[in-house]
């Protein structure tokens, strides 16, 4: 039943990341949270393993993601290339610290995350026409903002980097694909991180590298790397702005799962 749940958990990020450039981190997080808990999973350490897991997940599904992007047009590297710097640092720093927090403060943080971002979603508050994305300092700041963040709830970056482009008026479809490329460094410098603060952890469950448990690793990896594809096509054929409103709502019933949690 776990491996089934876990397949089903990597089929739905995979398509959230084709279809909105998210790693699908959003869903990935809570439902490996209940899971571990279900299992007695060290309660100290469970939501640091479903972040580690999370992570490493989204290696596989950002790939996946951008690929079939990329064959659209709809990836703007040079927008890559100036946030990926600061999306590394921001990352490796906000890891260092989510590694030092506890799982009860690690909630708190991903449920205020959560309701900002579906509060966002559902009011589509629209940018001033003029506005453009910023120079190289203002890239940089903003790179380390979201991989600090997207650290700490373990997301490929995209619920931050997406209303970011957009506020900066970037194309939709662009956007997307290019919040998918984005999802890479997050991740690679999210899971050597969550590798390494984790490694001499002798409390961890078997099969565990560090904050990532292998064996939901791998059957949301090869699911979600299914089913990217599928959402990136359906990302140019279906109205993204009612899609983002149904995420949206999403994010409401997960964070206010994790809320009840902590009662």
């Amino acid at each position: 039943m776990d491996i089934l749940l876990y397949i089903a958990l990597g089929a739905g990020a995979g398509l959230l990341a084709g279809l909105l450039g998210v790693g699908g981190g959003t869903v990935i997080v809570p439902v490996l949270t209940f899971v571990y808990t279900a299992h007695h999973f060290p309660p100290e350490y469970t939501l640091h393993l479903a972040l580690g897991t999370s992570m490493a997940s989204i290696l596989f599904t950002s790939v996946a993601s951008l690929r079939s992007h990329h064959k659209r047009g709809a990836v703007d590297w040079s927008v890559v290339r100036r946030l990926s710097p600061g999306i590394v640092a921001g990352t490796l720093a906000g890891v260092w610290l989510a590694a030092r927090m506890s799982t009860n403060v690690l909630k708190l943080i991903f449920i205020c995350f959560a309701y900002f971002v579906a509060i966002q979603m559902l009011m589509n508050i629209k940018p001033k026409p003029s506005r453009q994305l910023p120079e190289t300092g203002g890239m940089l700041a903003s790179g380390g903002a979201i991989g600090v963040v997207s650290s700490f709830v373990g997301i490929g970056g995209g619920t931050l980097s997406v209303p970011f482009m957009t506020w900066c008026n970037v194309p939709l479809h662009t956007v997307i694909g290019t919040s998918a490329a984005l999802g890479f460094p997050i991740a690679a410098a999210g899971v050597a991180g969550y590798v390494l603060n984790g490694w001499r952890l002798a409390a961890l469950p078997e099969h565990s590298l560090g904050f990532v448990y292998l064996p939901a690793l791998a059957a949301i990896a090869i699911a979600s790397v299914l089913t990217a594809p599928l959402g990136a096509r359906m990302a140019h054929a279906l109205p993204v702005a009612k899609l983002k409103k149904l995420f949206a709502c999403l994010l409401l019933i997960v964070g206010t799962r994790m809320l009840i949690s902590l009662f």
